[in-house]
């Protein structure tokens, strides 16, 4: 019975990892649901403050912990993002890596496209659309701005005010600045200046002229919005959502859920940046580092879309004095979450931890040195998948001295199985005498039951660093590898469930067990090398404990049918070399390994006398 539990108990354990994904995807659905309920009461007696968002200075305001009405933004609604841009006039963005434009009314970055990334392995796919106009479906947005210090009534501008283009460049590249030019009427002129790298960091200089005959206090302000809840993976290995790093309160990360029930999260006298973060892009806004500022993520329904807002507002005020002119820098990242870009920026700018702009997960120690083999071999060998494979090689070989003590501490205890065997069957109604029969064995025999766990412990942080590395790795994303598997960031194309495509039908499409019909190659794969592994084993004689040992490999086969490529070919290959080196050492400690008589065994069958059982 204790035996029976311990294995339960071990099951249970190593498969939380894999069930947790289902539970982080269907979680947030009720837990949203909840929150909207509990929120209700709340929402109507602000609706009709919330009904339309407000406008950047109102934000703003709230941000920086000064007076501001919340505005209606008015902006019109378009039937597509297209319609949106041609509602304005833009100035033109075109870099390497960039195309898009600036919105002229507002002075916003509201435009823009990932050229070098398609939505798909066909190239003729559109590009990856980043940002997308306010009054588009799933706007998504950043700008810069001021906030009049409190007790002023100071015009700065907002969203809908229109600036004009100052200079001779028309278009935004790495090489030609583009300045908008706006004038309050009042004695104050304001500028803005965008400069764009190569990549996606967009430098903003704003400048405020001040030709009145007083001194003007204003503050620096700078957000991200997105309207509508983007659809995420919500797995636990890789955050997907609001995003920052701000100072002692280091990194924060909030899902779209919690910050539902949230509302608001503030943070104030601090430093940092902060944004959102998706699987492979993010846009984020920075000041310069080391600039205290007051941080806040919002949340806020309109009545016809989510509002997410990550916005920040300097505590220390801009001095115009009266006749000078005063220029404020910030930067904007809007991209891919390319490692070696981010981390160019840390270095040249000083940017406060933007390396974890990627979800390096809970042994980022072990995560980036192990991202940094995998792209070296992928540069090496010129295939992610190939690289995968060989950095598992790599690692099985360092942990081979112990993972050797592991299987010798095995082959120990089968050695002295029929004895253990006969201690359970012989005091089955004494359980202490059964204890200190099993504990005089053990010494005589001088094995430590515990001993073939710990190195199997020590090497958990190391595979699980390795499987972070694949999930989230931008590299891996649309990467071929052989045959039908040309995005290893994708799920296996092939179904069995449809013949390979000679039945027309979609399996996925039925309800409550759809999710896990979809069942390729590489999954069944997986699903046979993790059978084979269990069967080097003799099966339990607990009918309960075979029975659990026999599903193992099924329902893990069904829950990988829909993980990505790479994962399921890492997962077969990785069980491959266990099964390998688990059949060697165990041989070579002189412990019996009936392969062959296990497996036929499963099918209720035993090897024929010609047919060895011993290796």
């Amino acid at each position: 019975m204790n035996d029976n539990r311990n294995v339960i108990l071990a099951i249970v354990l190593s498969m939380l990892v894999l069930f947790g994904w289902q539970f982080f995807i269907a979680g947030p659905r009720m837990e949203q649901a909840q929150q909207q309920a509990e929120l209700a009461a709340e929402q109507a007696k602000t609706e009709a403050a919330l009904a339309t968002p407000a406008t950047s200075t109102g934000d703003a305001a709230v941000a920086a912990g000064t007076p501001g009405a919340v505005a209606t933004d008015g902006s019109p609604v378009y039937a597509d993002r297209a319609t949106a841009i041609a509602a304005t006039s833009r100035v033109t963005i075109d870099t390497p890596d960039l195309e898009g434009s600036i919105n002229l009314t507002g002075a916003r970055l509201d435009d823009l496209e990932l050229k070098q990334y398609r939505e798909t392995v066909d190239p003729t796919s559109p590009i990856i659309t980043l940002l997308t106009p306010a009054g588009a479906p799933n706007a998504y947005f950043a700008e810069q701005g001021w906030v009049p210090a409190s007790g002023t009534a100071v015009v700065v501008p907002d969203s809908k005010s229109v600036w004009t283009i100052e200079g001779d460049a028309t278009a935004l590249t790495a090489a030609t600045p583009v300045t908008l030019r706006w004038d309050n009427g009042q004695g104050l002129i304001f500028r803005r200046t965008f400069s764009v790298d190569d990549y996606y960091l967009f430098t903003i200089d704003q400048s405020v002229e001040n030709t009145g005959t007083g001194d003007v206090a204003l503050f620096p302000y700078a957000r991200v919005a997105r309207h509508g809840t983007p659809k995420v993976a919500n797995f636990f290995i890789q955050h997907e959502g609001p995003h920052g790093v701000l100072g002692s309160n280091n990194m924060v990360s909030k899902k779209y859920t919690d910050l539902q029930k949230d509302q608001q999260a503030r943070f104030d006298n601090t430093t940092g940046w902060l944004g959102f973060s998706d699987k492979y892009w993010a846009t984020a806004v920075l000041p310069k580092p080391n600039t205290t500022i007051n941080a806040l993520f919002s949340w806020k329904n309109t009545g016809s879309y989510d509002d997410y807002q990550t916005s920040f507002v300097e505590t220390t005020p801009v001095v115009i004095a009266a006749g000078s002119t005063v220029t404020h820098q910030s930067y904007l990242f809007a991209g891919a979450k390319e490692e070696a870009v981010i981390n160019g920026y840390q270095q040249k700018y000083g940017f406060d931890r933007i390396d974890l702009l990627i979800d390096w997960g809970w042994f980022s120690f072990l995560t980036k040195p192990m991202y940094y083999l995998l792209t070296f071999l992928n540069g090496l060998i010129g295939n992610f998948g190939l690289a995968v494979l060989a950095v598992t090689v790599i690692v099985k070989a360092l942990f081979f001295p112990l993972a050797s003590r592991s299987y010798a501490s095995m082959a120990a205890m089968r050695r002295v199985q029929p004895e253990m065997k006969a201690i359970q069957e012989r005091l089955k109604d004494d359980r202490a005498a059964q204890q200190q029969a099993m504990m005089e064995l053990y010494k005589k025999e001088k094995i430590n039951p515990l001993s073939g766990c710990w190195p199997v412990l020590i090497q958990i942080p190391v595979f699980f660093a390795l499987y972070t590395v694949i999930f989230i790795s931008l590299d891996m994303r649309h990467a071929p590898f052989f045959g039908w598997i040309q995005d290893l960031a994708a799920p296996d194309p092939t179904n069995i469930f449809t013949l390979f495509g000679l039945i027309p039908w979609d399996p996925t499409a039925l309800p409550l067990i759809g999710g896990f019909l979809h069942l390729g190659v590489w999954p069944v794969i997986m699903g046979i090398t993790m059978w084979v592994q269990m069967k080097l084993n003799p099966p339990p004689p607990d009918p309960t404990q075979a029975m659990i040992f026999n599903w193992m490999p099924v329902i893990f086969t069904f829950m990988l049918g829909t993980f990505p490529a790479g994962l399921v070919i890492y997962w077969a290959w990785n069980n491959t070399l266990s099964v390998t080196q688990q059949y060697f050492i165990m041989k070579r400690h002189g412990a019996e390994v009936d392969l062959l008589g296990n497996i036929l065994s499963a099918f209720g069958r035993k090897p024929k006398a010609s047919e060895p059982t011993k290796p």
